[in-house]
C-alpha cells in the first residue's frame, strides 16, 4: 500500500532506484532507456558527476537563503551565464522552481509593466490552440490544451486562442509557406484589433510546440511576422521555451534558429536537467527599466525562488553542456535520429507525420495516411504505446488529443544529449516494436 497521491491512482509504478547515463534502473533490475528525458528534462542523463559534485559542494556551504534578504553567488553566476548567451535584448533573469511558475511570473510581469508605464487598460492575452504553458491557473488559461483545461474552465481567465503554426494540419495543400505564415500573422493582427489595439498585453507561444502537439517546429518566417505584428501594436512577445529550450533543439534557445528576440522568455526542464527543480523568466532591459523606474518592486514571489542549491546545479548543467560541446552533438544526433525514424517509420501506413528539431522529435499517428483521419480516441492508442514501450524497456512520451484535445495521437521523443549511435538504434527498434504491438491491440479492440 502506498500513501503517495500518484498521478494516476489506477496505475502501479515501477520503483526507480538508480540512473546510468540515459537509463533509469528499477528496483527489480530492469533498465529503461529514457527516450523522453522524463518530460524533456534529463538532457545530461541520470548520473552526471560534475552536477552531483556541484550540488554537494553548495549544500555543504549554503543550501538556501531567502531572496528577500540575500542574493547568492550561484544565482548571480547563473544569471550572468544565461544573459551572455540569450537572444538580444534579454538582460535580467527571475529564477523560480519550474516551468509553470516561470510562465505565471511572465504573465504577471507583463501586466505590471503596463500598469507601471501608464497603460493599465492592457489586459488581454492572446495565445494559440493546442499549446501548453503549464498547470497553474494563469498558465493553464493561457495554454490551448483543451483536455487539460476542460474541468477547470470556470476558474480560468479569458484568453484568445488562435491557429497554431502546425503545417501538417493547418497549412493548405496549395498554400505556400509565405502565404501560410502571412495568414497566421494576419489572424493575430485581426484579433488584436478586435480586442482593442491598445488593450492587448501579450502574445504567448512555444517556439517549437511540445507536449500537446508533439515537437511541431514553426514554418520559416512565422516568428518574424509575428514579431512585426506585436511591435506594430505595442504587444509583448512572450516565448515559452520551458520544454523546447536549453539546447533541446540544437541551440541553447530554440528561437535562435528563427532569428527573433522576445520581450520575455521562460525556461525550465533542461535548465537543471532534473538534478534540482528550477525554472527562470528572462526579461528585456526595457521591461526591467520600467519596473526599476517605477515602484522598483515586482509584486510576485515564491519561497524558493533563486534557490542557491538549484542555481548551483543548473550552472553546473549548463557548463557541462558547453564544455562537452553537446549543442553541436544534439544537432548531429537529431539528424541521425530523424534519419532512423524516416527509414523505419516513414512509409508506415499509420504514421502521418514525422517532425521536429534537434533531439525534439514528434511522430503523429493516423488511421488513414491519405485523409489524415485519426484513430478513435476511445481506443487510447497513445496510452497503449506508452505501456508497450515500457514493457520493451523504453520511456517515450505519447499523448492524445493532438488535433483538438480529444482526437489524435502522437509520440514525443526528447532523449538525453549524451546518447551514442547504439542508443539511437535501440530507441528506434524498441519504439517500432511498441507501435506495432499497440496497433495490433487497437485493431483487435476495434474489430
Amino acid at each position: 500500500m502506498t500513501h503517495v497521491f500518484h498521478r494516476n491512482t489506477h496505475q502501479s509504478y515501477p520503483v526507480a532506484v538508480a540512473g546510468d547515463g540515459p537509463y533509469i534502473i528499477a528496483a527489480d533490475g530492469r533498465r529503461y532507456l529514457d527516450a523522453s528525458g522524463g518530460a524533456a528534462v534529463s538532457c545530461l542523463g541520470h548520473n552526471a558527476t560534475e552536477v552531483v559534485e556541484a550540488i554537494q559542494k553548495q549544500v555543504a556551504s549554503l543550501a538556501y537563503a531567502h531572496t528577500s534578504f540575500f542574493t547568492t553567488e550561484p544565482m548571480e553566476q547563473l544569471a550572468d551565464f544565461l544573459i551572455e548567451r540569450a537572444p538580444a535584448g534579454l538582460e535580467y533573469v527571475y529564477f523560480v522552481s519550474g516551468g509553470s511558475e516561470a510562465v505565471e511570473a511572465a504573465l504577471k510581469l507583463a501586466r505590471q509593466y503596463f500598469t507601471e508605464t501608464g497603460q493599465p487598460q492592457r489586459r488581454h492575452l492572446i495565445a494559440r490552440r493546442q499549446s501548453y504553458h503549464g498547470n497553474t491557473l494563469g498558465a493553464l488559461a493561457t495554454g490551448g490544451n483543451a483536455w487539460r483545461r476542460a474541468q477547470f474552465e470556470p476558474l480560468l481567465t479569458q484568453v484568445s486562442h488562435l491557429t497554431p503554426c502546425y503545417a501538417y494540419r493547418e497549412q493548405g495543400e496549395q498554400e505556400s509557406d509565405d502565404a501560410f505564415t502571412t495568414r497566421l500573422a494576419q489572424e493575430l493582427e485581426d484579433e488584436i484589433l478586435r480586442l482593442g489595439a491598445d488593450e492587448v498585453m501579450a502574445f504567448v507561444a512555444e517556439p517549437v510546440v511540445g507536449a500537446t502537439l508533439g515537437a511541431v517546429p514553426p514554418v520559416p518566417g512565422y516568428f518574424r511576422k509575428i514579431r512585426e505584428v506585436c511591435d506594430r501594436y505595442g504587444v509583448l512577445l512572450i516565448l515559452d521555451e520551458v520544454m523546447c529550450g536549453m539546447g533541446r533543439t540544437g541551440t541553447l534557445f530554440a528561437i535562435e534558429e528563427d532569428g527573433v528576440s522576445p520581450d520575455i522568455t521562460t525556461i525550465a526542464k533542461g535548465l537543471g536537467a532534473g538534478y534540482q527543480p528550477i525554472g527562470a523568466t528572462l526579461v528585456s532591459g526595457r521591461i526591467y527599466a520600467a519596473i526599476a523606474a517605477g515602484t522598483g518592486f515586482f509584486q510576485h514571489g515564491h519561497t524558493y525562488i533563486g534557490h542557491a542549491t538549484a542555481c548551483a546545479a543548473a550552472l553546473a548543467v549548463q557548463q557541462a553542456i558547453e564544455s562537452r560541446q553537446l549543442l553541436s552533438r544534439v544537432q548531429v544526433l537529431g539528424t541521425a535520429l530523424q534519419q532512423r525514424l524516416r527509414s523505419r517509420l516513414g512509409d508506415h501506413p499509420h504514421i502521418g507525420d514525422l517532425r521536429g528539431r534537434g533531439l525534439f522529435q514528434g511522430i503523429e499517428l493516423v488511421r488513414d495516411r491519405t485523409t489524415k483521419e485519426p484513430f478513435d480516441p476511445a481506443l487510447k492508442l497513445h496510452a497503449r504505446i506508452k505501456q508497450a514501450a515500457m514493457d520493451e524497456g523504453l520511456m517515450c512520451y505519447p499523448m492524445g488529443g493532438t488535433l483538438d484535445g480529444r482526437q489524435g495521437d502522437h509520440i514525443l521523443l526528447a532523449p538525453a544529449f549524451i546518447l551514442e549511435e547504439s542508443h539511437l538504434d535501440e530507441l528506434v527498434e524498441k519504439l517500432e516494436r511498441a507501435i506495432t504491438l499497440a496497433l495490433r491491440a487497437v485493431k483487435g479492440a476495434s474489430a
